[in-house]
Parts: C-alpha cells; sequence; structure tokens
C-alpha cells in the first residue's frame, strides 16, 4: 500500500493552492472550525443556544448555522467570542 501525504491528497481532492476549488474548500473548513470552537466553549459555559443568542441580541437559528458551519461574518464573530470570553487574533502572514 502507497502512503500519500496530506499536501497530495488535497491536491487530488480539492485542487492545486489558489485554484476556486480549493479556496472554497478552505473557506468551509475554516467556518466548520470556528463553528466546532463556539460549540465546544458554549457547552463549557453551560450555556444554551439560545442563552448565547440572546446575550449577543440573534435569534437561537443564528447560532446554530454558526455553530454549524454556515454563517460566520467576522463582525457577528467577533460578538460571539466577546460572548463568550474568547479573543480573536489576526496576524499578518
Amino acid at each position: 500500500m502507497k502512503a500519500i501525504n496530506a499536501k497530495d491528497l488535497l491536491n487530488e481532492r480539492y485542487g492545486k493552492r489558489g485554484t476556486e476549488q480549493r479556496e472554497e474548500f478552505r473557506e468551509e473548513a475554516f467556518s466548520y472550525y470556528f463553528g466546532e470552537i463556539i460549540k465546544n466553549r458554549r457547552k463549557e459555559l453551560n450555556l444554551s443556544q439560545n442563552q448565547l443568542a440572546e446575550l449577543i441580541g440573534k435569534q437561537r437559528p443564528y447560532i446554530s448555522r454558526i455553530e454549524n458551519g454556515e454563517d460566520i461574518r467576522i463582525s457577528n464573530l467577533t460578538l460571539v467570542a466577546n460572548a463568550l470570553n474568547l479573543s480573536i487574533e489576526v496576524t499578518a502572514k
């Protein structure tokens, strides 16, 4: 059996870096990742989706969409992060 590295696997499945298909995959992966962080932190704080929604002035379905990686705008991510006592760090490449 031939071993395959992650870079080759990503290139094969989602195209090479810089392609539209690869960028779309990257965006979806980041949304999923952020959603998991938010969901896990909310649960650590014993908050329901309703309670978190109330803290940021949104409806519960919005929290569900964020946690499922469907809808994360930076402005709303900041609201959620602040409510969960998380920080967001932006750095230059």
